[in-house]
């Protein structure tokens, strides 16, 4: 093993996703916890990924969702003709975006509700590596005597706000777009924050909103 804690034959790991506070929360948990990957490059847009001087890497977890007009089936391509393996990661998880992305050449298809546990094991899978045999387990420890994550029961009004912010609007903005008073909405995402601290998933920080709004499909 090297000296920054790497294996000596890590995988080169890129990460594509436009909501960059998940993207961010999504590169700590890999550089804390799958010290047989590299992330070497992570990119909001196609074009900042595929422009990139560590381009191609060996593997690229791909969102399929993303405000470009860029196809999957291009991205996947592309990737591929590059010398890259793809995980499609997504929000939705349709039949239809499963073959797309099939089609294309990706090697896996995974819903973002997945545990990033599993995820890299799944690209451990897809680059023919050998398992960490350690207990697949979400990027915070469960509460004691929990086996899967708590999904707090959120009424209409909470789930919009959440949507709404997770993407990147102000609170101002989610105000505005919801027809509701600033402290309204305000009051719906406090709300929702103390339902996933009751649920043993922290989500006090915008990064930690945003991780669990794409782990439970909020996400616009």
């Amino acid at each position: 093993m090297d000296t920054d804690g790497r294996t000596p034959h890590s995988v080169r790991l890129a990460i594509l996703d436009d909501h960059e506070l998940l993207l961010d929360s999504l590169a700590s948990w890999i550089d804390a916890h799958a010290p047989d990957f590299e992330l070497v490059l992570t990119a909001p847009t196609w074009f900042e990924l595929v422009q990139s001087d560590q381009f191609p890497t060996d593997l690229v977890l791909l969102d399929f969702q993303l405000q470009e007009p860029v196809s999957i089936e291009a991205r996947v391509r592309t990737c591929r003709a590059a010398g890259a393996k793809v995980i499609v990661l997504t929000s939705l998880d349709t039949a239809e975006a499963r073959e797309r992305a099939f089609d294309a050449g990706a090697s896996a298809f995974l819903a973002k509700t997945m545990p990033l546990g599993e995820v890299m094991e799944t690209a451990r899978r897809v680059m023919g590596m050998q398992s960490t045999g350690e207990p697949v387990r979400d990027w915070r420890p469960l509460p004691k005597g929990a086996e899967h994550p708590a999904r707090p029961k959120l009424s209409v009004s909470e789930k919009e706000a959440l949507a709404l912010y997770a993407n990147g609007y102000s609170m101002s903005e989610v105000a505005a777009q919801m027809h509701v008073q600033y402290e309204t909405a305000k009051t719906y995402l406090r709300r929702v924050r103390e339902k996933y601290g009751r649920a043993g998933r922290p989500a006090s920080s915008k990064a930690d909103l945003i991780r669990r709004a794409a782990e439970d499909g909020h996400l616009l």
